[in-house]
């Protein structure tokens, strides 16, 4: 995979240049949105600025029309235009066709694209999956994503599992969906340390303010840091089943350290 992904990716307006070097500096990578983020009768305006005001190809994702829409074609020509190498394609599906020469996030964000997650996971040229809550609830007539207390309601739980799972089975990473309450901190932090402790490689965000409050998420606290050392020495000491303090030390506790090695800097 070309793009260098970061536990923060940040979403920035195609049609808004003035912010793209600003969203960069502030994320660990920036998707240029030329789909929602943009009025239909802006997106010349937006495509024609990304070819313009160029980034680090390596920390971009462009987010380009859905499949079948009359304005994917006209995005891919400006991606390719300017350069970059990653797009994102939302309400991605079994039907999506193989973008030649472009690596793919697979927005997983319908039901169809949910239940082929797995498919897409295994699709040449896709390096990564994301999912999407409010356009999955939208695509079954629902309302709501989340319940009267702010929690994602079952489906929605099992849609993040669901691509969560089909990334990991591919071997490729896994990108938790946005928090739209850009006021509720706690909430975005209690999600974002879920995300990384089951797995996901990142998650993404709409907010600037969002972006350090997920770094902090993601980064394993002092103590973790230290257990994990602690783990991972004894396993290369005593090698197979051993006991740490009382605790059976096996294949996957390891395997969990050693992520959680690999998840540092750790938090301040």
């Amino acid at each position: 995979m070309s793009l260098a992904l970061g536990p923060a990716l940040l979403f920035c307006p195609a049609d808004r240049p003035d912010r793209f070097a600003k969203a960069l500096e502030r994320a660990d990578a920036v998707i240029l949105d030329l789909e929602d983020a943009v009025a239909p009768g802006s997106r010349d305006a937006a495509r024609e600025a990304l070819t313009t005001t160029l980034l680090d190809p390596a920390r971009v994702i462009v987010r380009v029309n859905e499949t079948g829409s009359s304005d994917q074609g006209a995005d891919l020509e400006a991606v390719r235009a300017a350069g970059y190498r990653t797009v994102m394609v939302p309400k991605a599906d079994a039907r999506m066709p193989p973008l030649p020469g472009l690596d793919v996030v697979a927005l997983c964000e319908t039901a169809a694209g949910v239940l082929d997650a797995r498919e897409l996971a295994g699709r040449e040229g896709v390096v990564a999956l994301m999912w999407g809550a409010e356009d999955l609830v939208a695509s079954l007539g629902g309302t709501s994503s989340r319940d009267a207390a702010g929690a994602y309601r079952d489906v929605a739980r099992h849609a993040r599992s669901t691509v969560l799972l089909a990334a990991a089975a591919a071997g490729i990473p896994a990108i938790d969906t946005v928090h739209l309450d850009l006021a509720d901190l706690e909430g975005l932090a209690a999600e974002a340390e879920d995300a990384a402790a089951v797995g996901f490689a990142a998650t993404a965000c709409i907010h600037p303010s969002h972006v350090d409050v997920i770094r902090r998420a993601y980064a394993p606290t002092p103590e973790e840091m230290a257990e994990a050392r602690r783990i991972v020495d004894a396993a290369r000491e005593h090698g197979g089943v051993f006991r740490l303090d009382g605790r059976m030390v096996d294949g996957p506790v390891i395997r969990h350290a050693e992520s959680i090695l690999r998840r540092g800097p750790v938090r301040d």
